[in-house]
């Protein structure tokens, strides 16, 4: 370990994990853990009388749908970029050539 990594403990549906981690992730992964845990807390409300595997599987659940749904909104939108490129690079060639002509 160096100085710019940190092992911390992060407590996850009352589990502790540890983790070697950068310093400059630390307050990003425990805000993270502390969002799992109060999603997994709030199904708790919702859901009396399951275990702790079905929150965390509902909670990472809902989470990774989310990612997936940003993922395709971001592949679009660079898609949209790299199509706004072209057409500008067509328009500026058809400008330049009737310019030409």
């Amino acid at each position: 370990m160096n100085d710019e990594t940190l092992t911390i403990r992060v407590n996850i549906a009352d589990r502790y994990y540890p983790l070697t981690i950068k310093k400059l992730e630390e307050e990003k992964l425990r805000k993270v853990a502390k969002r799992i845990n109060d999603k997994i807390l709030q199904f708790k409300k919702i859901y009396a009388g399951k275990d702790g595997q079905d929150f965390l599987a509902m909670a990472s659940l809902q989470y990774v749908t989310k990612l997936y749904e940003l993922e395709a909104k971001q592949n679009i939108s660079s898609f949209v970029e790299k199509v706004k490129e072209i057409d500008k690079e067509l328009e500026d060639y058809l400008l330049k050539e009737q310019n030409v002509l």
